[in-house]
């Protein structure tokens, strides 16, 4: 047997993870207010409550689980012999996959056997959660792991991820820009345009003046190069600003009018490093760009 596993930095909402019959999520923490606490996919997070304190000068934090984290997570599986197949955010993005390989390898030696497959999908947020959802759609069929890599494979570069962030401190802060930059852009109102490059990090791709300007921007590509719709939705995801998102869906949508558009909150892991305001864009299209962030 196999178990399918899954982390919350997929952003999938708790609801439709349990309707693809995802148990197994690993929650990743973040701390705010001198608090940790674990996203568990919306089930008991308040996304109105952690942007507000972020407006109100909190500074959330976010940090890698160790190697006893996963150990908790793993070993049980273990213990039953039975193999384990991850579908992970991007490990361009996080130091904690290093930890995990550490617990790994420790299991390894202690259940002999036990087959661990790890999937990166150098993605984060949906762009990663439409990979997990499609994996675990083959997964239930009964589709093998070695299958559902190649399925991945050909899948993974053409899902993007399309970002405008109101406050370009949170950049700043996470080392996306520069503090000059930051300083510039705030003043000139200069929106950086973020996407998902092949590499799996999320690199400003370019600088448009105004935030209409530069969401208009993503939402004229994503309505020329989304494919695949009657198979993949397309997300957008906010971060606390829900009646901006649904203006930009309803411009994709009377675009596109035979995708299916689905509305997410952005997580407080996420969101920590993009801030409030932030709109994102998930779906099926062309290839990444190739950008070293």
């Amino acid at each position: 047997m196999t178990a399918f596993f899954c982390d919350t930095n997929c952003e999938l909402n708790y609801k439709t993870a349990a309707e693809l019959g995802i148990r197994n999520v690993i929650r990743m923490p973040y701390t705010i207010c001198d608090k940790e606490y674990f996203y568990d996919l919306g089930e008991h997070y308040d996304a109105k409550w952690f942007f507000n304190l972020v407006r109100e000068g909190n500074v959330p934090i976010t940090s890698a689980l160790n190697a006893e984290d996963y150990k908790s997570y793993f070993e049980p599986y273990y213990q039953k012999g039975e193999d384990i197949f991850y579908v992970s955010f991007s490990s361009e993005m996080s130091g904690t996959f290093n930890y995990m390989e550490m617990a790994i390898k420790e299991l390894s030696q202690k259940y002999p056997g036990v087959k661990f497959t790890r999937y990166d999908t150098r993605a984060i947020s949906m762009a990663a959660g439409i990979q997990v959802a499609a994996a675990a759609k083959l997964f239930n069929e009964g589709k093998s792991v070695e299958e559902i890599v190649a399925f991945l494979d050909n899948l993974s570069s053409r899902v993007n991820a399309f970002v405008v962030v109101d406050d370009l401190n949170h950049l700043k802060r996470g080392g996306r820009i520069t503090a000059v930059k930051a300083a510039i852009g705030s003043v000139l109102q200069l929106k950086p345009v973020i996407k998902l490059t092949q590499q799996g990090k999320l690199s400003p791709v370019a600088t448009v003046r105004g935030r209409n300007q530069a969401l208009k921007s993503i939402v004229d590509e994503t309505i020329a190069t989304a494919t695949d719709l009657d198979k993949y939705p397309i997300v957008i995801l906010n971060g606390d600003c829900k009646e901006e998102a649904v203006r930009v869906a309803d411009r994709i949508q009377a675009a596109l009018p035979g995708a299916k558009i689905l509305h997410y909150d952005i997580g407080p892991v996420i969101g920590t490093h993009c801030g409030p305001g932030t709109i994102a864009i998930c779906f099926v299209g062309g290839e990444r760009p190739s950008v070293e962030a």
